[in-house]
């Protein structure tokens, strides 16, 4: 029975977006900007900030939790 629903939604979704024209291309631009957003951005944008402050784990704790228990 659980497999049925499974393949019947399975189906619907594989045929619905078989048969897209319009919507081929805004997946595509959707995909393009959630990769530009999370692969080139973060490279960029948002260093890696513990990492390069702190030498060990215990250091870099010891930081997030001053930091949301007295923020400044």
């Amino acid at each position: 029975m659980k497999s049925n629903i499974i393949s019947r939604i399975f189906r619907f979704y594989y045929e619905g977006f078989k048969s897209m024209t319009i919507g081929r291309t805004l997946w595509a631009i959707i995909l393009i900007k959630l990769f530009i957003m999370f692969a080139i951005l973060k490279v960029f944008f948002f260093p890696d900030f513990l990492n390069t402050k702190f030498s060990t784990d215990e250091d870099r704790s010891d930081y997030v939790i001053e930091q949301l228990t007295h923020p400044k």
